[in-house]
């Protein structure tokens, strides 16, 4: 009984014993590297030239390294990168990831980038570390550490659109060939014959152009001094006008007044006048029409007594007209 108790005491101290190697392993493993953090950067890009140890700098200085790097089981067209940074690394929100090439030997790094400055003007935000939320982690934070954003560098885009452009190049190359076929060379060619014969004719007629531009210079300055006249003539007129027209305007406007009342004064006096112009109408020209028809028949009588004083003397006025002597049947002469 006492072989059996000493055996399950030895057994109880040995399982202590193992725990406490367990428990102080992993205290080890937290002092020594308990102070880096962990992120992981997903990629949908070729990651050519990193590997496992790589160097993983912010802002150029170093500040830890590529832990592993994997394809996504799910999603292939990622590729998940998770880098060990040490605890003073300030990892904000905002912060990037870039891969970025050491000179021209092929092998690359990873760059974090600091937040984004704010605008001129404008307080700066205060930005928190980037962790895992408290809710809805697995969404964001897939194997546990937090994501960290990835911003494409320039190489990089420049690679990734490299076959559009190489399209587009093609394309710009095919329409050069068609443009520069060989009728269209020919074209081009009797384009340029004729411009230079137009060129030669410009230089032959040099001296025609410069004298005409010579004259249109002249022409030029005789319609601006004529401007110029048409101004001055134009401020006279006006000058004139304000000496001598207002007056004029004044004198002609008492004028209308003066004949506005002459002509309501010739009104008034018709007016009145207009029942003595009835009567010498109605009883007047009447008796004067009468008058000289009496003074026609009385003319008349006097002018056939002139021509009997005329032919017969006073007897045939006195004595009156003879009768003709018949004789015989016949009158005596």
């Amino acid at each position: 009984m006492e072989t059996r108790s000493n055996q399950v005491l030895v057994g109880s101290i040995t399982l202590g014993l193992l725990a406490a190697l367990v428990v102080f392993v992993v205290w080890l493993s937290q002092v020594g590297g308990g102070g880096d953090k962990r992120y992981d950067i997903f990629f949908q890009q070729s990651v050519e030239g990193l590997a496992k140890g790589s160097s993983v700098t912010f802002s150029g200085v170093p500040v830890g390294q590529i832990e592993s790097i994997n394809l996504v089981p799910d999603s292939p067209q990622f590729i998940r990168v998770r880098i060990t940074v040490n605890s003073e690394t300030p990892v904000l929100e905002g912060s990037t990831a870039t891969i970025r090439g050491v000179g021209f030997t092929g092998v690359s790094q990873i760059q974090i980038d600091p937040p984004a400055a704010p605008a001129q003007g404008q307080q700066p935000r205060r930005r928190n570390p980037i962790r895992c939320p408290e809710q809805n982690a697995q969404a964001e934070c897939p194997y546990g550490v937090p994501v960290l954003p990835v911003r494409p560098g320039a190489l990089t885009s420049l690679l990734n659109t490299a076959p559009e452009l190489l399209e587009r190049v093609s394309t710009l190359t095919e329409r050069l060939t068609e443009l520069l076929s060989d009728r269209n060379q020919e074209s081009i060619a009797g384009i340029l014959d004729n411009l230079e014969e137009v060129s030669r004719s410009l230089a032959e007629r040099g001296p025609e152009i410069a004298a005409t531009l010579a004259e249109a210079r002249v022409a030029i300055r005789q319609a601006g001094d004529a401007a110029d006249r048409i101004g001055q003539l134009a401020g006279t007129t006006n000058q004139i006008l304000d000496r001598d027209g207002r007056p004029l305007i004044n004198d002609l406007r008492q004028t209308l007044r003066s004949a506005q009342n002459s002509m309501a004064q010739l009104e008034r006096a018709i007016g009145d006048a207009r029942p003595g112009i009835q009567a010498f109408s109605n009883q007047t020209l009447p008796e004067v029409g009468q008058l000289m028809r009496d003074l026609r028949s009385t003319s008349e009588s006097l002018r056939e007594i002139t021509d009997r004083l005329n032919q017969q003397g006073v007897g045939g006025v006195i004595s009156g007209q003879r009768l003709p002597d018949y004789r015989g049947g016949r009158r005596k002469q």
